[in-house]
This record gives structure tokens, sequence and C-alpha cells, in this order.
């Protein structure tokens, strides 16, 4: 396991890739992705939400901006905005950025995997969610943002990728935030086979990121596969998830403090803290910056769940002291990646938009599939995973 296979992926026309291809929608404010779908006619938001180029739409019954969907479809594919390639391919994806550069392999994988759990997750998702993807998918057949799935290297893939490498890619542009995205094909029936026969091999994968479009193609019963992307555990990047805090609900600041101080080993620091190793926390309030070092009677070793310093912050400060019981739906709790700069918080709790910030350690990969091997649930907003997908690059329509 897993079982993975080839597919004709719908591509944007060479000359239009930097057009077509977009962040995913809830990357962008409703205004901003209003602007760009106007002034951009080959967007692929307008594959996404409809309303966005005609505002008569809203409001009305999800057929009618389903049926919208088909035509903008049935547009771009006549006029060779999106082209589906001749043969079905396993592709190569590689995106540098911030000076890294990752590599993965571009696939269908088999839903079955995921139901069995030889696909493992490490995170909860929220059913709202779910069913509105699911619908979507649904609706218009559309599978254009993948899954990120890691696995331990594998020497043999990694010599078909070094082969593939060196050749001219088939997709090749930079996007507007600087990203440079490269895609090669594998077509070759004996490069396939040999791909498919090495995940054959592997026990389980795990997801790194995108467990919603998971559990919604999962949902839909209307295809057996759904599109993934696998990295091994090298090229994966996991950030830390930072935590905002906009006010201390009940308990006042010195009560605050002295709490903190009472539980942590707390260290004033005259400069921002960004940990630099597990069981390190950082804290703003008050205008100044605190190291948290966490003491070893605070968890339990053992437990892959409870060794998280997301978990640690979350039992023993964000719910006890400032109330914070649910963080997926508490609105006085926001998280930011590990991509935002630190001066960033600081300034938020300067400006009085918040009240404290929470610097922590980024959870490891090994952390990931330790807690997925235990069949654990991570907090949410554990991890921060890249690369982050675009979405038009590559696109599965199984209609």
């Amino acid at each position: 396991m897993p079982e993975i296979k080839p597919f004709c992926a719908l591509m944007p026309a060479p000359h239009l890739q930097s057009k077509v291809v977009t962040r995913p929608l809830e990357n962008y404010g409703m205004g901003e992705a209003k602007l760009i779908a106007s002034e951009n006619s080959f967007s692929y938001l307008h594959l996404i939400n409809p309303e966005l180029e005609n505002p008569y739409l809203r409001g009305t019954r999800q057929e009618l901006i389903y049926k919208r969907i088909g035509d903008n479809l049935d547009h771009f594919i006549e006029n060779e905005v999106l082209l589906k390639d001749a043969l079905p391919a396993i592709y190569i994806y590689q995106v540098r950025h911030d000076g890294y550069t990752q590599t993965g392999i571009w696939t269908l994988t088999a839903i079955e995997d995921y139901l069995s759990g030889h696909i493992k997750k490490h995170e909860t998702t929220v059913e709202r969610r779910e069913r509105l993807l699911a619908d979507y998918l649904q609706q218009t057949g559309l599978d254009a943002n993948p899954v990120l799935i890691t696995y331990p290297s594998q020497e043999e893939i990694e010599v078909i990728l070094r082969r593939y490498l060196i050749k001219d890619p088939i997709l090749d542009f930079t996007y507007a935030d600087g990203t440079l995205h490269k895609v090669w094909a594998i077509r070759h029936v004996e490069d396939i086979a040999k791909v498919i026969a090495v995940f054959s091999k592997m026990p389980c994968v795990y997801i790194a990121d995108g467990h919603h479009r998971a559990a919604s193609m999962a949902k839909t019963g209307l295809c057996r596969y759904f599109t993934t992307v696998y990295m091994n555990t090298e090229e994966v990047r996991i950030l830390e998830y930072n935590r905002l805090v906009r006010d201390l609900g009940q308990i006042s600041g010195t009560a605050f403090l002295d709490k903190v101080r009472s539980l942590f080993d707390v260290e004033l620091c005259e400069v921002p803290v960004q940990p630099a190793q597990l069981h390190d926390i950082g804290m703003y309030f008050d205008g100044q910056w605190f190291q948290l070092r966490v003491k070893p009677e605070m968890f339990n070793a053992s437990d892959p769940v409870e060794v998280l310093d997301v978990k640690i912050l979350q039992d023993n400060i964000l719910e006890p002291l400032l109330g914070i019981r649910d963080p997926r739906t508490d609105a006085r709790i926001t998280f930011e990646g590990g991509a935002t700069p630190i001066a960033h918080l600081q300034k938020q709790v300067d400006h009085g938009l918040f009240a404290v910030a929470f610097t922590l350690f980024p959870v490891s990969v090994e952390q990931l599939i330790d807690v997925a091997d235990s069949n654990g649930i991570m907090p949410p907003k554990s991890t921060w995973v890249e690369p982050k997908f675009l979405v038009g690059l590559l696109t599965n329509y199984f209609k």
C-alpha cells in the first residue's frame, strides 16, 4: 500500500500558466478574489466560485452556481486555456521557495487506502467543511488541490526522480509570489510500473496536509481515486504554528504572569523568543518577552500527543488560565504559521489587538508519524506544513 495510478491531467496552456494558476480561494479576502477574477479571465478562480464574476448569482440555488462552473470549464477547454494530457502519466512536481527546493510524486491514490487506514492521519476534520468540499467535488468533478502525503525515503524512487529532473519540464513558471514551479511527466510504461510497485510495498503512508480534502473525496463516493503529492520525510517542511490571544478573560495580568511563573521555568528575555528546541515556549506579554521552559512532570513522555508543545500550552495555559477550551471555535485565539515574522506577532500585541502571543518550536515529521501510528490526534493548528499547493497546476477531472 498505497495503490497509486497515472492520470491524464488538465493543465494550463504553456503561455497562460502564470495566469491560470492561483492560490486557494480561502487564501484571499472576498474583495481581493473578486478583483483578481474581474481582471483575469483565465484565473482558475472562475472554476472555484463563479459568484466572483457575476454578483447576480449570489443567493441563487447551488445548481445554478455549479452549472456556471461547468460552463466556465467548457470554455477553458474549448479555448485551450486548459489542455488535457494525451497520455496518462505519473507527474514529478518541484517547487522552489524561500531558498528551499521540494520535490515529490503527483499521482492518484485509491480512496480505499484512506478508508482502510493505510493512509494514516493525525488531525480531526470539521463536518461542515467536509460537506462543502464534497459537494463541490461531486458537482464539478474537479480535483485540483492535492493532499500532501509523506513516506520514508525510498532509494528506488529517488533514482527515478534524478533521471527525470535532468530533462526539460512540461510545466515551468514563476508565480506572482516568486515561487518557482516545475512539472515533469513519467509516461514510460516501465517507469510507471516501477513507481507503482515501490509504493505498493510501503506498509503505510502519512497525511502531512490536506485532511479535509481526503475526507471530502471519501464522502463523494463518485471516484475511487483522489489527487495526491507524495514527498518523502526529508522533503516535507513543518514550521511552527504560533498563537495570539485577544484578551486574558477572567484573570488579571498580574495573576496570569504569577501563575505562568508557578508552572514553568520562566526567563525574561531582551530579544524576541523563537524557540530553538522542543519544550521551550516563547511568550510576549505586557511589552516583554519571556522564555517558558517546560518541566518534565508537566507531560507524559511516553504519549506522542502529550509530549507536543502545542498540547502542553493548551493544557496548562490556554484552557485553565485563559478559558480557551476549543481552539477550533473560540474567536479569542488566532493562529499564525511560521512563515509570519515574530515581529508581526509582537506588533499586534503592542497595538492592543491581542493581549499575549506564544511562539513554539515546530513539530517534527517524526512526531507527526508517532502520533499517526498511535492513532492519536494532534491539537488544532499544530503544524504549518510546506509546500502549500497552488490550484490549477494539475487537475484530475473525473466526471
